[in-house]
């Protein structure tokens, strides 16, 4: 196969029927009145109020229990080097797959786009609620092993 064969199939397989590699679909039924109705207003009430109590109910109401973050700036991607946040989604959105395919759990890959360890950290830390765990990956030396002790 040559490499330009190689570079179309790639690119094609990205973009092809539908840009990127994950996608979100609901867990619950959506059919009818009632059923947006106990998964919105009102029905979400009930899980809200049943979180506030307690935060660890989150992961009974919720998809936290099984919702991973996959987190870059894209500083050392693969054997790419340091293409920036944009630039490594795709590999984000493959480690999602991976995710998936092999232990079906949900990945949501987030781009941050800084090379402060001070503001990435603290992006982490705000949105971590969101997620029952939190991957980082391809973060450059030494800010990832900084980013990693915080």
């Amino acid at each position: 196969m040559s490499n330009e064969k190689n570079r179309r199939e790639a690119l094609i397989y990205h973009a092809k029927p539908q840009p990127g590699k994950i996608k979100i679909v609901p867990t619950k039924p959506y059919a009818t009145q009632r059923d947006l109705a106990l998964a919105y207003s009102p029905g979400v009430a009930e899980p809200c109020l049943e979180i506030e109590k307690d935060k660890e109910n989150a992961y009974k109401y919720t998809s936290k229990g099984n919702l991973v973050a996959i987190i870059s700036n894209g500083t050392a991607v693969l054997g790419l080097g340091d293409i920036g946040p944009e630039a490594s989604k795709p590999v984000m959105e493959g480690k999602a797959l991976l995710f998936k395919i092999f232990s079906d759990i949900d990945g949501v890959d987030i781009e941050v786009d800084t090379k402060d360890v001070d503001k990435f950290v603290e992006t982490v830390k705000m949105i971590a609620p969101t997620f029952g765990g939190i991957n980082l990956e391809d973060i450059s030396a030494p800010a990832a092993f900084e980013i990693e002790r915080r």
